[in-house]
């Protein structure tokens, strides 16, 4: 190999959109990238042979990749609308198919509206939202549930007209979702007991919550009193208190994580959230400390390779700082995104693990 090749090669190796070419991800289609022993340029996701990297070039779009004189491919057709686009608005217009109807549509009729055959709209769903139609249709009675009842309706009322024929069937799935019992969470979580403790470590303020399940919050802040407003925002009709002794055992187990990360915790968590972000943060447990992962292999490991946007929001989402660690997800070229509690602790919290 020669040395300009061997430039070359380096190049395209270190380019954030490598892994992006190699995973052949539809999602990264901001991109195009040109061979130069055929002088045709496709996109990420193009279903040809593989170049080898020495013959690889990026560009931002099509146009450029024409004006270095590289021509289209006749099979990605990288010159034509991107199929991403019309790929989201069909998933969106499903979704709202979905939200509008009485009854959960089933898949031969959803599959219908969309022109395709049910096994190809199941894998598309899935892969666009995380989620397969059914459970999309799930997630949506439960929000309808949760605004009814938030509205103060009665727990019939609201569970019918979110589309459920028998009561059973939603309390089958109420706990779960609500992370309650149904009257529980329409009162606001009333009755509902929360313990907590206050603590300091070297990242700042400390909060750990726990019901009767588990630790269902760690806060992270510089502010204490900003930590249980927060806490009582989101259980706004719980019964919180501080708690003894033994919470400040808890919280500071916590500090301990903080601190020396290596050491590792095991806490009885109870975490709430939907069906989706509960995946997110189990595949966030997986990792261990001091690794990290990209948000796009964060959403191949939990099955949803193109739900790269939805694998940041359900880490933006996390209650449970550090036992749930969603510190270790970054972006695809290795760098911090945002982080709910700062990133200054998030890189703070990354250089501990690696004992930095």
């Amino acid at each position: 190999m020669t040395p300009s090749a061997k430039a070359a090669r380096a190049a395209t190796l270190a380019d954030p959109r490598w892994p992006a070419l190699l995973a052949r991800d539809a999602a990264g289609e901001s991109f195009v990238y040109a061979v130069v022993t055929t002088g045709v340029y496709c996109r990420p996701d193009c279903p040809s042979r593989r170049a080898r990297p020495e013959n690889v070039r990026f560009f931002a779009c099509a146009a450029e990749a024409e004006a270095a004189g590289f021509r289209p491919c006749r099979r990605c057709k990288p010159d034509a609308a991107a199929p991403a686009s019309a790929r989201a608005a069909l998933i969106a217009s499903l979704c709202r198919t979905i939200e509008t109807a009485e009854q959960p549509p089933r898949l031969a009729d959803l599959a219908a509206e969309a022109g395709m055959s049910p096994w190809h709209l199941h894998r598309l769903f899935k892969a666009a939202t995380g989620v397969t139609p059914r459970a999309y249709a799930a997630a949506h009675r439960i929000a309808r549930v949760q605004r009814e009842l938030g509205d103060g309706e009665k727990v019939t009322r609201a569970l019918y007209a979110a589309g459920y024929n028998a009561s059973s069937r939603f309390y089958a799935e109420a706990d779960a979702a609500l992370g309650m019992t149904p009257k529980r969470f329409r009162s606001g979580g009333a009755a509902t007991a929360i313990r907590y403790a206050l603590g300091e470590s070297a990242l700042g303020a400390v909060l750990a919550a726990r019901s009767e399940r588990g630790v269902c919050a760690i806060f992270l802040g510089d502010d204490a009193g900003e930590l249980v407003a927060d806490l009582h925002a989101r259980f706004p009709a719980a019964e919180i208190a501080e708690g003894g002794a033994d919470f400040a055992g808890l919280v500071a187990r916590i500090v301990a994580m903080i601190e020396t990360p290596a050491a590792g915790c095991e806490l009885p968590l109870d975490i709430r959230g939907t069906a989706f972000q509960r995946r997110v943060w189990e595949a966030l447990r997986r990792i261990p400390a001091g690794e990290t992962r990209t948000y796009a292999e964060i959403a191949a490991a939990i099955g949803a390779p193109r739900a790269v946007r939805a694998v940041g929001a359900a880490c933006g989402a996390n209650p449970i700082a550090v036992a749930v660690p969603c510190h270790r997800a970054v972006r695809s070229d290795g760098s911090l995104a945002g982080y709910r509690w700062g990133l200054g602790r998030k890189r703070a919290l990354l250089d501990r693990e690696r004992g930095g």
